[in-house]
């Protein structure tokens, strides 16, 4: 196991590497993920995929939920999300997912997920339920 604890949140899900993503910051308060917009997660035009821009919300809201589990939760999964998608991120744009809590709750956490360029402009809006188990 890695000594660097954002590289082994990472590597506890395997497709969250396979984006790119890079942890910057994760408390049980706040997570802030990064990746950049490569070619292979882009649609027609050279703009960032729905589902790439999902799947970073998604990693973003997990790790906060898991960083939040009661005492003997196992994990987590997530139930329900919903994601606006706003406007366009061309390739080689830097993005950064901020996920922030809803409801922390025994059974349930509601995360909601921003995610923006670096300069502030906002790209998605996700809200995700997360079951603890």
């Amino acid at each position: 196991m890695t000594r660097d604890p954002m590289q082994a949140i990472i590597a506890s899900m395997p497709f969250a590497g396979m984006i790119g993503l890079r942890m910057v910051e994760a408390t049980k308060d706040k997570v802030v993920a990064e990746v950049t917009v490569e070619a292979d997660k882009c649609t027609a035009g050279g703009i960032a995929h729905g589902g790439f821009l999902m799947t970073l919300a998604d990693c973003a809201g997990a790790v906060a939920a898991f960083l939040n589990l009661p005492d003997g939760a196992k994990g987590t999964t997530t139930t329900e999300s919903k994601t606006n998608l706003i406007s366009a991120a061309p390739t080689g744009t830097v993005l950064r997912a901020t996920a922030l809590p809803i409801s922390v709750g025994r059974r349930l956490q509601v995360w909601q997920t921003r995610v923006e360029t670096v300069d502030g402009k906002l790209v998605s809006l996700t809200t995700q339920t997360q079951l603890n188990l």
